[in-house]
């Protein structure tokens, strides 16, 4: 989370918008530590609950708003800084030209987007994964590299960064997975036996594919 306020030079009064904001933790560090004014917004109302009730808690109530929303929805609005975390990856393949030119108009001049997603490293599509599609992310869709950049700059934004964090994403994900372990009963409880496996497969897995250089965040 700081890594991210850090890249975005975030200073205190600035207006982030959160495209993607999940269950609100950067929007809430961003307020709280950075003193910036945050839109977070998700299309999940239980995440835009509990982000608000959790604002309320820090007290950043008054710089953290969430709202249940496209982000194409707030087309009208400019902001200093966007971040976009985990979101991308849902984009796809045919949206990725408009989804970097309604972003660029939404930006004050000079202002900065830092956009945090999996990409793929290997140079051909591999085959639809059915259990990923149907079971984890559906409609999920990754892209090489090279054409995330060439999006980037047709509609007009400059790269000014690029970083691969992939050396540290399995790290990331086998934390998941033991978290998810010490914890399986509670979650089982909640979502039962099937969607548990599931999820410790796919984590497993995704780390296996990131420390094979198959994909990249």
């Amino acid at each position: 989370l700081d890594l991210i306020c850090r890249k975005l030079m975030l200073a205190p009064g600035q207006r982030l918008l959160d495209v993607g904001c999940g269950w609100g933790s950067l929007a809430l560090h961003a307020a709280e530590r950075y003193g910036a004014d945050v839109v977070g917004v998700t299309l999940s109302e239980p995440q835009a609950r509990y982000a608000r009730a959790r604002a309320a808690e820090l007290g950043v109530g008054h710089r953290a708003r969430f709202e249940v929303a496209d982000y194409r929805e707030l087309s009208e609005q400019r902001f200093d800084r966007i971040a976009s975390v985990g979101m991308f990856e849902h984009v796809g393949r045919a949206q990725l030209s408009d989804y970097f030119t309604r972003i660029r108009r939404m930006l004050e001049p000079g202002g900065l987007l830092l956009n945090h997603g999996i990409s793929r490293l290997a140079p051909h599509a591999p085959e639809t994964d059915p259990f990923i599609s149907r079971y984890i992310f559906p409609d999920g869709e990754l892209l090489p590299l090279d054409e995330v950049i060439s999006a980037v700059q047709g509609a007009g934004l400059e790269p000014r960064d690029v970083e691969s964090l992939r050396d540290h994403y399995p790290l990331t994900l086998r934390a998941w997975v033991g978290n998810l372990r010490a914890h399986r009963s509670d979650a089982t409880a909640l979502v039962g036996t099937q969607r548990v496996r599931a999820w410790e497969l796919y984590m497993l897995a995704s780390a296996l594919g990131f420390e094979d250089g198959e994909i990249t965040v």
